[in-house]
């Protein structure tokens, strides 16, 4: 089992994850906007995307996009994606492609990462206070969405 940087020969077998992962956040299943979407990322490099590999086969990703704290005057990465196969899971694929989502921030001097996930996420919910995520509650974080 590996943890690498994702490559355009990815395309297909992460396509598929990357897919599954919108399916799981109550998305319509479309093949064709999930590989067009990936290729997007990792031809223009606007986020980083990290897979886990296991017998040469793609069981999971995360991926985080570059942001800027203004007041800490460093950047900042958002944890937007983590995904694993549901027939992977529960094999501690997730904290480790955390783990190199940790090495990214340390590697870049950024001042932290944030995540995000949806209060029914019992997983997840579960997981990131074990592996040293704090809940910020001291922030109010709004959304606005054009039509």
């Amino acid at each position: 089992m590996i943890i690498r940087d994702a490559k355009i020969s990815d395309i297909d077998n992460l396509s598929t994850l990357f897919n599954s992962y919108r399916v799981f956040y109550k998305k319509d299943s479309n093949l064709n906007i999930a590989k067009d979407f990936i290729s997007c990322r990792i031809d223009i490099g606007d986020s980083k995307i990290y897979v886990c590999e296991v017998n040469k086969i793609l069981t999971g990703f995360v991926q985080l996009y570059p942001l800027f704290s203004s007041t800490r005057v460093s950047k900042y990465w958002l944890l937007n994606d983590l995904f694993v196969d549901s027939s992977q899971r529960g094999k501690g694929y997730s904290k480790l492609l955390i783990k190199k989502a940790k090495e990214l921030v340390l590697n870049t001097d950024a001042c932290g990462m944030m995540l995000e996930t949806d209060k029914t996420n019992t997983i997840g919910n579960s997981l990131y206070p074990n592996i040293g995520f704090k809940k910020n509650v001291l922030s109010n974080f709004y959304e606005w969405t054009p039509n």
